[in-house]
């Protein structure tokens, strides 16, 4: 996936998910969309997103 993060050993893109879910999609609507996933897999996801975004506050 052209070195894109993905869902486990699945060409998911982790980015595919997070996006629905801002966009609104339920977990369960991700799931019926991609039976291959798993609850856990959407928690990663996001848990991964979230840790792409923190950011170090360097005060000085």
């Amino acid at each position: 996936m052209a070195g894109k993060a993905c869902i486990r050993d699945m060409r998911i893109p982790v980015s595919v998910i997070v996006n629905q879910v801002a966009h609104g999609a339920t977990f369960d609507e991700i799931l019926k969309d991609y039976p291959d996933l798993e609850r856990e897999d959407i928690e990663q996801a996001l848990e991964y997103a979230a840790w792409l975004t923190k950011e170090e506050v360097k005060q000085g």
